[in-house]
């Protein structure tokens, strides 16, 4: 049985939609998801990246790119009342849901995401976060160090394992980044020879030589 790890911030509407997808997009075939939760911030930072929402016009395409993908898919999506928010105490709560070493349930995840993606609210917004706190009754300390340490060391292991962006998922070595890039997992999944052919290592290799000038400037 395959094992996939999918890495993901609640901050990420393309996290969501990735989410609620997976479970038809991977009917049938013999593999395990765990979900683990990273701070899509640590990741920007150490990549050298600004998000979405810092470049105004990515900003409004991302909006309404998800709008028509949560359109097209029957994925119900309320753009929550304050985006960019901050995602720690979500993360967190994710976490802390679990014994110390595990990864959160598909239940869990499914409530934190619907948390920020579904009703519209401000996802920090104190009563509103007391009332998830509540219904998924973690089993550790959501302010303990323990669980902060943790959210710190899964963003540290996501970044060692070459993973730049949310959602990625990754299956026997491979990352794949993007909601839309479960077509490609699926077909690696099912055994589509490219993925063992020269094809997967060929496609990412820099073109030796090649130095691109940029245009002359008016």
């Amino acid at each position: 049985m395959k094992q996939i790890a999918f890495w993901f911030d609640v901050i990420s509407p393309y996290a969501y939609l990735a989410f609620e997808r997976l479970p038809q997009a991977l009917a049938g075939l013999p593999c395990s998801i765990s979900y683990r939760p990273l701070l899509f911030a640590g990741l920007l930072s150490h990549w050298g990246q600004k998000g979405p929402a810092e470049v105004e016009p990515k900003r409004a395409w991302t909006f309404r790119h998800v709008a028509w993908l949560a359109h097209r898919n029957g994925v119900t999506l309320q753009t929550p009342a304050q985006h960019p928010f901050n995602p720690l105490a979500l993360l967190r709560l994710a976490l802390a849901c679990a014994p110390a070493g595990e990864t959160p349930s598909r239940a869990v995840c499914e409530q934190l995401f619907r948390h920020v993606w579904r009703d519209g609210g401000d996802p920090n917004e104190p009563a509103r976060l007391a009332g998830l706190v509540q219904r998924l009754a973690p089993l550790r300390d959501t302010r303990s160090d323990e669980v902060k340490d943790a959210l710190r060391q899964a963003t540290a292991a996501a970044i060692a394992t070459g993973v730049f962006g949310v959602p990625t998922f990754e299956v026997d070595g491979r990352l794949f980044w993007g909601v839309d890039s479960i077509e490609m997992l699926v077909a690696c999944l099912r055994g589509d020879p490219w993925f063992d052919g020269p094809g997967w290592l060929a496609a990412s290799t820099p073109v030796a030589g090649v130095v691109r000038k940029r245009p002359p400037q008016a």
